[in-house]
């Protein structure tokens, strides 16, 4: 895409600075020379841009280039402050918390992830996501007013121009604006709420250049399951902001093995039977079929970590759990084909905690899926894996910074960064 610059007037010359600010952020350094040729504007119109970004602090004029190999006078270097702002990322679920905080670049300058040993209720999850952000900042050096933007993903449906959760089933105390109440009070930086999906799909996309397909699912699967869905480049969000709640699909009804309508925690038919306690509930039957008394024990032991000892003893090739994992990918993989009949995207990514299974639940998904019809999608697991909501957020975040404080249109920039 050509950049956008202009001459004269107070509004042309701040197009020009958002353009050069563009340009300065994909480099660590450029020459005034090499800036002014790579966004088309004269050397004069960059330098008085230059001038009234540095006066901002978003630009600083170097030392000169005395390793060019042009001749005449070195070349004054210059670069974008990266430093001079930051913006924060939340991800929270009933299982755990990531919070991130980044540069006006998108560097990761710290990060904290917290375990919930059981499911919290509201006040608690929202009394430690201010603490870990607290503790997240000071490690960053930085304080709750030094901020620029936060942006915060979470599960159920949300609607992020009202800022509100209009429905969180696996954590119900947080419907409505609570949530960005709490953190507006603590943080005093614009704040942007989202589903988490969404979002992960976005910082995918983001910081792993082989997800940049303009035609992509990306599921998420975990104690619940969604998907974020990417079409002609673009994330489709739906007329309500919930398109991809494929936790609600009902495919068993005639799956003579279902365990009937239990959808405990509001789960959706879908989920219910391919979720974290299913997964759970398949392996200690498992463990009893094959007579693991330990493995069982194990499960037992761990209570509400259950789910995670499961995942743990598939990356172990515990019999009972790989079993169990390949009964769950055979319904998964009904859900995947019926994606694949609406949507026919490209690639397919599992994200969230059954990421972490790897190669061996994509080999079963593909068995699973073999017999369909149609050709299906490519198969991959999410790199990101329960870190890709957190990299969303903080991508919003700078998205967010570029169209209020650069002045730059949105363009997708990011994901081709």
């Amino acid at each position: 895409m050509e950049q956008l610059v202009a001459a004269g007037t107070q509004f042309m010359r701040e197009i020009n600075a958002a353009a050069i600010l563009r340009r300065l952020r994909a480099e660590p350094s450029m020459s005034v020379s090499a800036l002014a040729k790579a966004v088309g504007l004269s050397r004069q119109a960059v330098t008085r841009s230059l001038n009234a970004l540095a006066e901002e602090g978003l630009v600083e004029f170097g030392s000169l280039d005395r390793d060019s190999s042009r001749a005449g006078r070195p070349a004054q270097l210059v670069r974008f402050r990266a430093e001079a702002g930051h913006v924060l990322g939340v991800s929270l679920s009933p299982q755990d918390l990531r919070v991130a905080v980044a540069d006006l670049c998108g560097a990761v300058i710290a990060s904290e992830a917290v375990q919930f040993a059981a499911r919290p209720d509201a006040g608690e999850a929202l009394d430690t996501l201010l603490a870990t952000v607290k503790r997240t900042l000071a490690a960053a050096g930085r304080a709750n007013g030094d901020l620029w933007f936060a942006s915060v993903g979470t599960p159920g449906i949300v609607d992020p121009a009202a800022g509100i959760i209009k429905l969180i089933p696996s954590m119900p105390g947080l419907t409505g604006d609570v949530l960005l109440r709490r953190l507006k009070e603590t943080l005093g930086c614009p704040i942007y709420l989202d589903n988490d999906v969404k979002l992960a799909t976005q910082g995918e996309r983001w910081r792993e250049a082989d997800r940049r397909e303009d035609s992509l699912v990306m599921l998420h699967w975990g104690e619940r399951v969604g998907a974020g869905i990417v079409l002609d480049g673009e994330l489709y969000r739906g007329a309500s902001n919930d398109a991809g709640d494929i936790g609600f699909l009902d495919l068993f009804a005639a799956d003579d093995d279902s365990a009937g309508t239990r959808h405990p925690h509001g789960l959706g038919p879908f989920e219910d039977r391919v979720g974290g306690e299913e997964i759970v509930r398949q392996a200690v039957a498992a463990a009893e079929r094959a007579g693991d008394e330990a493995f069982r024990a194990r499960l037992q032991a761990a209570g509400e970590r259950s789910f995670e000892a499961v995942l743990d003893a598939v990356a172990g090739g515990v019999p009972s759990a790989v079993a169990a994992i390949d009964v769950v990918a055979r319904r998964f993989a009904k859900g995947i084909a019926v994606i694949r009949a609406i949507l026919n995207p490209r690639l397919v990514v599992i994200g969230g905690p059954m990421a972490r299974c790897g190669e061996p639940l994509l080999a079963a998904l593909r068995r699973h899926l073999a017999g369909e019809p149609l050709d299906q999608p490519l198969l991959e697991v999410s790199t990101l894996q329960e870190d890709a909501v957190v990299h969303g957020a903080l991508l919003h975040s700078l998205d967010e910074v570029e169209r209020t404080r650069f002045g730059l249109v949105r363009t997708g920039r990011h994901e081709g960064r």
